[in-house]
C-alpha cells in the first residue's frame, strides 16, 4: 500500500516537471523571455511552486491520509499548468495562429485556475494543517463558505464573454462564455466575493490560532514550524530593495519556506529543533537589527561631526565604526540571548538561574546530605523527571551493594 502511495507522490511530481518543461519550451517560442525582469519573475515563480509540489508529492507518498499533501500538489499543479495553457493560447492564436489545436480551450483553463490556487493556499492549508482535519466540526462554517465563495469566482473568470489568448491585447471569443458575466477582477460582484475570501482568510487563520492554543506536544510544534514559515512571509517587501534577478529570487526563496516548514512539521523530521530555529532567528534577527543601526549612526554621526559625508567620509570613522561594532558583538549577543529565553524560553531561563543558584551553594555547603537533597531538588526543577534516585560510590574498604543516598519521585 505505502509503495502505491509513493508511485503516485512521483506521478504527481513526473506531472508538474513535464508541464514546466512544456511551458518553457513555449515561453521561448512566444519570446516570452525578452527581458530579464521577466524571466527571472518566471524562475522565481517556478521555484516558489517546485517547492509546494515537492512537498506534496512528499506528504502524498508517506502521509496519504493527511489532505495538506494533496492540497500542496493541487496548488503546484493548478498554477504550473495555468501557466502552461497561457502559453499554449498565446503560440496557439499569436506566435503561430492555427498550428497547434485547442487554443482557445487552453486559454479557457488558464483564465480561472489562479483563484482556486489562491484559495487552496491562504484558506484551506491553515484550516486543516496540521492534522488535514477540520479543527471541530463547526469549521465547517468556513470550509464550505470558502469552497462556495471560490466556485463562484472561478466560475465568472470561466464564463466572461472574451479570453485573452496569452497577451492582454489579443482577445477571443469564449465558447460557453455569457454576455452578462464580467471578469471577477473588473466587476462589482466579484468585488464582493473577493472581500467575502479576505473575510475566510482571516477566519482560517484564526482557526489556527484557535488550534494552537489547544495544541499539545507534537502538534504544537508543528504548528510553530508552519508559523515560523509564515512569519518570514513579510520580508518579500524587501525585494524591492535588491536588484531585480535577486530580489526575484529572495521572493521565491522566502515563499518556498511554507510549504518546506510544513513538510518538515507533517513527516515530523527533526520536529523539535523549531524551537532553537526560532530562538537563533529572534537572536540574530534583533543583534543585526542592533549593531547595523549602531553602525550606521556612528558613521553618519562622526562624519557629520567632522564636516565630511558620504564619499569623503574619512577612513578612520568607518575604521573605528567597525571596530566598534566587533567590540559589542560578543556582549550584545548575551544581552540579547538572556532577554529572549527570559520572554520566549522561560523554562530555560529559570533552569539556568536555578542551577547557577545551587553552584553558588555548592560553594559553601560540606554535608553530604544537604547537598544529596539540593541535587536532586535542582534535578527536579529543571528536568522534572517522573523520579529521580542518586547514587553515592561505597567508601574505599567497604563491601555490600550501595544504597541510594536520596530520592525524589
Amino acid at each position: 500500500m505505502r509503495r502505491r502511495w509513493a508511485w503516485v507522490g512521483w506521478l504527481l511530481l513526473a506531472a508538474f516537471v513535464a508541464c514546466a518543461a512544456a511551458a518553457l519550451v513555449l515561453a521561448v517560442a512566444n519570446h516570452s523571455f525578452t527581458q530579464d525582469e521577466s524571466l527571472s519573475d518566471s524562475v522565481a515563480l517556478l521555484l516558489a511552486f517546485a517547492a509546494f509540489m515537492v512537498v506534496g508529492a512528499l506528504v502524498v507518498a508517506h502521509r496519504p491520509g493527511n489532505a495538506v499533501g494533496w492540497i500542496f500538489s493541487a496548488i503546484a499543479l493548478l498554477a504550473i499548468t495555468g501557466a502552461t495553457a497561457e502559453e499554449y493560447a498565446a503560440y496557439a492564436g499569436v506566435t503561430r495562429p492555427g498550428a497547434l489545436p485547442g487554443g482557445i480551450a487552453a486559454a479557457w483553463w488558464a483564465a480561472w485556475t489562479w483563484y482556486p490556487t489562491l484559495a487552496l493556499a491562504l484558506v484551506f492549508t491553515p484550516l486543516l494543517f496540521p492534522t488535514g482535519r477540520l479543527l471541530s466540526p463547526g469549521w465547517r462554517l468556513v470550509a464550505w463558505p470558502a469552497a462556495a465563495v471560490t466556485a463562484a469566482i472561478a466560475a465568472l473568470a470561466a464564463l466572461q464573454p472574451t479570453l485573452e489568448l496569452g497577451r492582454p491585447d489579443r482577445l477571443a471569443a469564449n465558447p460557453v462564455g455569457l454576455a452578462a458575466v464580467e471578469n471577477p477582477e473588473r466587476s462589482g460582484l466579484g468585488s464582493v466575493l473577493f472581500v467575502l475570501i479576505g473575510l475566510l482568510v482571516l477566519a482560517a487563520f484564526a482557526s489556527m490560532v484557535v488550534r494552537f492554543r489547544r495544541s499539545r506536544g507534537d502538534e504544537r510544534q508543528q504548528l510553530k514550524w508552519f508559523t515560523f514559515a509564515a512569519a518570514l512571509l513579510p520580508l518579500t517587501f524587501l525585494d524591492s530593495l535588491l536588484a531585480d534577478p535577486v530580489s526575484n529570487l529572495f521572493f521565491a526563496a522566502v515563499v518556498a519556506c511554507l510549504p518546506v516548514g510544513a513538510g518538515v512539521a507533517i513527516l515530523r523530521y527533526r520536529l523539535y529543533d523549531i524551537d532553537r530555529l526560532i530562538n537563533r532567528t529572534l537572536v540574530y534577527g534583533l543583534l543585526t537589527a542592533l549593531l547595523g543601526g549602531l553602525y550606521a549612526g556612528l558613521v553618519l554621526g562622526l562624519g557629520q561631526l567632522f564636516g565630511q559625508l558620504g564619499a569623503r567620509t574619512p577612513s578612520w570613522v568607518v575604521a573605528a565604526s567597525t571596530l566598534a561594532v566587533a567590540a559589542l558583538f560578543q556582549p550584545a549577543r548575551r544581552r540579547i540571548q538572556q532577554t529572549v529565553d527570559r520572554r520566549f524560553n522561560r523554562r530555560k531561563y529559570n533552569a539556568a538561574k536555578t542551577i547557577e543558584a545551587y553552584s553558588l551553594r555548592l560553594r559553601d555547603q560540606v554535608d553530604l546530605d544537604t547537598l544529596s537533597a539540593e541535587l536532586l531538588a535542582v534535578v527536579d526543577q529543571t528536568v522534572q523527571p517522573t523520579a529521580a534516585a542518586l547514587w553515592l560510590r561505597p567508601a574505599a574498604g567497604a563491601t555490600g551493594r550501595p544504597e541510594p543516598a536520596a530520592r525524589r519521585g
